[in-house]
């Protein structure tokens, strides 16, 4: 694809500039979260996929309209037959309108990529991680294995990346490890951000059984530590708090009971092309085809096509009988 001449900001149509996209590489996991997954999941074909070089081919063109972070999600990302090789091609642009390159992951793949993904240029990563109690782990992903993430944490940790836990709060499930969870990621450095189930796709159950506002987290960590409010950002909805005395902080992502869309810099695109101005909506604009017959100006008209029609919010009830977008996370990867 050619240089494109246009430089301008992607910027919607309620003034918020989107400086942060959430780039997806697949939709395949080798867990199946039960609030993220059906247990029967039918994947895409690897066809339907952009490849590792139209991806990074895609981060390029997005830096270049003033996109400064690319998160890099699934599925579970680190599955990706030669994944590194696109953390690479990304991470040379780091200094050179990127600010950065994250990934989110459930960490089963650290123990043998932890090292190589700080080589290709990655300090922070996100680990997914619900419960430190194995049985409880068993049930929450179906199949995993929680000594697994766990030397994958501490693989990463001997790599140097800076990691955040995400631990989705579950009435009944987890409710009653939030303090714990923070006091043992106080004890191994470790940030964590709490967040409130999103109702996407269909899967068994319902997801209104186990719905927890975060406030409940909040308040079952007040019980052991003090909080206090912290002005760090990482581009992401988290509002954070530092732990009291530990140097570690704890963030809230409260997209049910405390709505943050007003100040959302985030577009999302899925390992097909296909990209989303949210993740509660079905607004979209497919960029493969785009990609491959369109060229750079038709690659621009549809991107401003799709900061111009990003939503103000998203369409979120945990107790709509329906979800509010047929799509799995794993689809958009969050």
């Amino acid at each position: 694809m050619a240089s494109s001449d246009r430089q301008q900001n992607l910027v919607d149509t309620f003034g918020r500039r989107i400086d942060y996209v959430r780039l997806s590489v697949t939709d395949r996991c080798n867990l199946r979260c039960r609030y993220c997954m059906a247990e029967d999941m039918t994947f895409l074909p690897r066809r339907d996929l952009l490849t590792l070089e139209e991806l990074a081919e895609l981060g390029e063109h997005l830096v270049r309209r003033g996109v400064t972070r690319i998160r890099i999600t699934g599925g579970e990302p680190l599955v990706r037959r030669g994944i590194l090789g696109l953390f690479r091609d990304l991470g040379s642009m780091i200094g050179r309108g990127l600010d950065e390159v994250t990934v989110t992951t459930n960490g089963t793949e650290l123990p043998k990529m932890a090292a190589e993904l700080h080589s290709a240029g990655v300090r922070r990563i996100n680990v997914s991680l619900d419960t430190l109690d194995a049985e409880k782990f068993a049930h929450i992903t179906r199949r995993g294995n929680l000594s697994q993430v766990l030397k994958g944490i501490d693989a990463a940790r001997t790599a140097g990346l800076k990691i955040k836990l995400n631990m989705v709060a579950m009435k009944g499930v987890n409710d009653d490890e939030f303090a714990e969870m923070a006091a043992w990621c106080a004890a191994n450095g470790l940030d964590l951000s709490i967040i409130e189930t999103m109702p996407l796709g269909e899967v068994e159950g319902d997801r209104s059984d186990t719905y927890l506002p975060v406030a409940a987290a909040r308040d079952a960590i007040e019980e052991r530590f003090d909080l206090v409010p912290s002005l760090h950002r990482t581009g992401g909805p988290s509002r954070y708090f530092e732990l009291s005395d530990t140097g570690s902080r704890v963030g809230f992502i409260s997209p049910l009971s405390n709505n943050f869309c007003a100040g959302c810099n985030r577009i999302r695109i899925a390992a097909t092309g296909t990209i989303y101005g949210c993740l509660g909506h079905d607004q979209k604009v497919e960029l493969r085809d785009i990609m491959r017959e369109g060229g750079t100006v038709a690659l621009d008209e549809a991107l401003d096509r799709l900061i111009a029609g990003k939503p103000e919010r998203h369409d979120f009830d945990i107790n709509r009988v329906q979800p509010a977008v047929a799509r799995h996370m794993s689809v958009t990867g969050g």
